[in-house]
């Protein structure tokens, strides 16, 4: 498991208590389909541990962890800004459920060998891509 409050100190970010809680919730919370939490959420479970953080400090910091690059933003087509502990060594897709909201990681290798191909017999080198696949649960 990524350990995300390492990760920030090793970047030169001070952590504080609530950038402590903070980071403790994104990690939990990044582990399982309803994860990639988004600013509410993550302010809800702080503040079971912190009545005293504010929305505005769940806000603040979490701008501050993505300017610091040890998270990525995510925008689900589901109206709202959805969030992540960076995983440089573990690249992954997405899959959504419309329906539900949940987030499935996927790696595949054969999409990574298509992607890379498509970038060069269009004259790239591909340096970066992220893929999302939206869905619905099919019921059997």
């Amino acid at each position: 498991m990524i350990d995300l409050k390492k990760i920030c100190q090793e970047k030169g970010l001070r952590m504080t208590g609530q950038r402590s809680i903070i980071a403790d919730i994104i990690t939990e919370l990044g582990g399982h389909p309803a994860g990639h939490p988004d600013v509410n959420l993550i302010y809800m479970k702080a503040s079971e541990k912190d009545s005293n953080i504010s929305i505005a400090t769940v806000y603040r910091t979490v701008k501050l962890f993505e300017e610091y690059g040890v998270i990525e933003k995510h925008d689900f087509k589901d109206g709202r800004s959805r969030y992540e502990p960076i995983q440089e060594s573990n690249h992954h897709d997405h899959l959504i459920d419309i329906e539900s909201g949940d987030v499935y990681e996927f790696s595949n290798s054969e999409i990574e060998t298509i992607q890379k191909r498509i970038a060069e017999e269009l004259g790239f080198e591909l340096v970066d891509h992220r893929l999302e696949l939206y869905g619905k649960k099919i019921n059997k």
